[in-house]
């Protein structure tokens, strides 16, 4: 394996893959994803994520390639990203005062090795205020999160409490991620690949 490559354009993850001290390129998966419908949740998640690796791997199988999704869901309802105002204000009067699960499904390719996995977080919000809401939808946050809220960032303010990992929520399970590319034989070189 010559590289490891992140198949996310997604600031959050670029900035969590960073806390790795690894060396990686990003190459952005332009798959149009295909949701199967008759999968559970977290099959779903990681047949995305691993959806988006194998695109990536399609011209680049001499390096490890690492693909992710994020779901929200309050249920059995998907919360994707909002579309409008009007999309994003209902998905944060929906959550107000309610508990939303979090999955975030990864994937590992290379030549001699795959899988995947999932971790799952669940995320209780306080009561929302329909100012509060308005307010949020305001500073545009809400437009390229799922679910309709950053965790690590305005929306923060809004969660009571979490279980399950933080990092997971912003999708990409750090800790997670790390101890699969350092703890399986076939991946081990990446521990040494650091940056600093």
């Amino acid at each position: 394996m010559n590289k490891l490559i992140l198949a996310s354009n997604s600031l959050r993850r670029k900035e969590l893959m960073n806390l790795l001290n690894l060396e990686y390129d990003i190459i952005v998966s332009q798959v149009d994803e295909i949701i199967n419908k008759d999968l559970s949740k977290s099959d779903l998640v990681m047949d995305l994520a691993f959806q988006k690796a194998l695109d990536v791997f399609k011209t680049h199988k001499d390096d490890l390639v690492l693909g992710f999704d994020t779901l929200v869901y309050l249920d059995d309802e998907i919360l994707g990203k909002p579309k409008s105002k009007e999309e994003a204000k209902n998905m944060l009067q929906m959550l107000s005062n309610q508990t939303n699960e979090v999955i975030t499904g990864c994937a590992l390719i290379c030549k001699s090795f795959s899988k995947s996995f999932f971790e799952k977080t669940r995320v209780t919000f306080y009561p929302l205020t329909e100012s509060e809401i308005d307010d949020y939808i305001a500073s545009n946050e809400p437009f390229d999160k799922a679910g309709a809220y950053g965790i690590q960032g305005l929306g923060g303010k809004f969660i009571k409490g979490i279980y399950g990992d933080y990092y997971t929520v912003m999708g990409l399970p750090l800790s997670r991620v790390y101890h699969e590319l350092t703890e399986n034989e076939a991946l081990k070189q990446f521990q040494n690949n650091r940056t600093i």
